[in-house]
């Protein structure tokens, strides 16, 4: 037939009502054609009505139209799947304007799946088989569909770019090689995208690496930002308590102030009125004696008067004067009340025991570059002293607790829990958090300068600085460093020095030690005219530190004031 190799469009041979190829095809007079159900069924529907209209143009029919086979729709839809001619694809197969079109196809295209670099052309499934078919065709390199194909023809020769100049860095192609970038540094396309992938791939690498960095951070971060949500509920928590407490005690010592002035006030009153009573008593009789007295200044008869007069009662003895003490008798109770008020201001006021969040700020942001110059290191200085509560007693402190000096003689400090009983080593009384800074002034080559967590055991061999997992310590001894930490000892090399012990500057004898809590760095720094890096930490720090002193015998070490 000459049907055959015709594509031909689904879409007119088949049914309108239910998409599908026609069966039993029957046409109204109209001139639309439908599967006899179908439109018998659409018919149905509208029984009761005066009329009957088609569903594509709306025509109305009156009566109902008798339909009949359409015998020859009928012989074309059998013929049709009889020479197995495929209806024209879909419309989600056709090349729309976002898509790349097959160059082949002649009328409405498809969308091509493939470009090939060698043909500068892109197909659809069906003209793309012979480059998997014909041997030469297998050979082209085959990309996914692009409309940009014609970019990779050199405008001047026509030709495919199939070489990479890395002089100018462009493509070209082979007659650009031999003409105006003859002798330039040229490769083949194949060789250049060779050498960008591994850079590439490394550069990806790289990029994944830091994504796993940061991926942990955010994971510290997160777990920083429960432990802060716990803590500080926590902090209110025991706070709310502890104020609780503090204000029940209050109310009863004020309720006990009021119930003595009462008492006293009861007392005082009745006191003041048996008093008050006996001298209306005596006035009382008083007025009564001069009443008696008055009538018998009276009496004219001489005889009768001196015959009464004997017969009066002597006054009775009268009361001593009455002291009235002054009206402010409850004064010294104000005055108790207002000294007690005074006292706790003051105890609330002090500034080591203001409720304060000093030093505990958390610092969310990355981790900064460590500073190069020592005026970069002060700008985080911190003013440290030492604890007297935790110094051993072979330590003398001084300077305002800043300088430590290791003696003989056993120093009388009380007995207190948090004292080093068996090291010679003292911590500061400050904790550190976020970025901080400070220098140790040592006087003799027996000195350990030290971070440590407050939890450090006191008492036994474990509890020197950097014989544990709580502290950490760089030992100056003998114009040589090491490095100490739980236990295990590491040589200190500095820049340049592959030696055991890196010898120091003799004319140094100052430690800068630089700590990022948060980013978990620890850095010891030899301090002369220049900052010379000792050794450096990167951990992670799980609690507030405090900087600590080791020292032998005969030897000092002072905090600086660098501010």
């Amino acid at each position: 037939m000459a049907l055959r190799g015709v594509l031909l469009d689904r879409e007119n041979f088949s049914c309108s009502i239910c998409l599908d190829l026609l069966k039993d095809p029957v046409t109204t007079p109209c001139g639309h054609s439908y599967c006899m159900n179908c439109i018998k069924s659409h018919w149905d529907g509208e029984d009761g009505k005066d009329s009957y209209s088609c569903p594509q143009c709306r025509k109305t029919f009156t009566p109902r139209p008798v339909l009949l086979k359409s015998t020859m729709l009928a012989d074309l839809v059998e013929e049709l799947k009889k020479t197995g001619l495929q209806a024209a694809p879909a419309d989600h197969c056709y090349a729309g304007a976002e898509d790349v079109a097959c160059d082949v196809c002649t009328g409405r295209k498809l969308k091509a799946i493939k470009s090939c670099l060698q043909c500068l052309a892109s197909y659809c499934e069906k003209h793309l088989q012979p480059h998997y078919d014909v041997p030469q065709l297998k050979k082209h390199k085959l990309v996914e569909p692009s409309k940009k194909l014609q970019e990779n023809v050199c405008s001047r020769h026509d030709e495919v770019r199939k070489m990479f100049c890395r002089t100018d860095q462009q493509l070209i192609c082979y007659l650009c090689s031999v003409e105006e970038h003859k002798g330039h540094d040229t490769v083949s396309a194949a060789a250049e995208r060779a050498e960008r992938q591994r850079e590439l791939e490394g550069s990806r690498l790289n990029i994944q690496q830091r994504i796993q960095d940061r991926e942990k951070d955010v994971k510290l971060l997160q777990q920083q930002a429960e432990a802060i949500n716990l803590s500080a509920d926590e902090a209110v928590e025991d706070s709310e308590k502890i104020f609780t407490e503090l204000i029940r005690l209050l109310e009863k010592r004020s309720s006990d102030v009021k119930q003595q002035v009462r008492s006293q006030q009861e007392r005082e009153v009745s006191r003041v009125r048996e008093l008050q009573e006996n001298l209306e008593q005596e006035i009382t009789e008083l007025k009564r004696k001069d009443a008696e007295l008055k009538k018998l200044s009276h009496t004219e008869d001489h005889n009768q008067f001196l015959h009464n007069y004997p017969s009066l009662a002597p006054l009775s003895q009268s009361a001593s004067s009455i002291q009235i003490r002054p009206l402010s008798c409850f004064e010294d109770v104000t005055a108790a009340v207002s000294e007690l008020r005074d006292k706790l201001q003051d105890v609330l006021r002090e500034k080591r025991t203001t409720v304060s969040l000093t030093g505990t700020e958390v610092d969310v942001l990355l981790p900064q570059p460590e500073p190069k110059t020592r005026a970069g290191f002060l700008k985080y200085s911190r003013d440290l002293t030492l604890d007297p509560n935790t110094a051993n007693t072979h330590l003398l402190l001084s300077e305002g607790n800043r300088k430590a000096t290791y003696v003989r003689q056993h120093q009388s400090y009380s007995s207190h829990p948090d004292r080093f009983t068996v090291w010679p080593q003292v911590l500061s009384r400050e904790s550190l958090t976020g970025r901080c800074y400070w220098e140790v002034e040592r006087r003799g080559e027996g000195v350990h300068v030290a971070v440590a967590y407050k939890n450090i055991s006191r008492a036994g061999g474990d509890c020197g600085f950097g014989e544990n997992d709580r502290s950490w310590a760089l030992d100056c001894e003998t114009n040589s460093h090491s490095f100490r930490y739980n236990n295990v000892q590491t040589p200190v090399s500095g820049p340049g020095s592959p030696r055991v012990g890196v010898d120091l500057d003799p004319g140094s004898s100052r430690v800068g030690v630089y700590l990022d809590h948060s980013a978990g760095i620890l850095s010891f720094y030899s301090v002369s005219e220049t900052m010379t890096l000792l050794h450096r930490v990167q951990t992670t720090f799980t609690q507030p530190l405090y900087a600590g002193l080791y020292l032998y015998y005969g030897h000092t070490a002072e905090l600086c004031q660098l501010k």
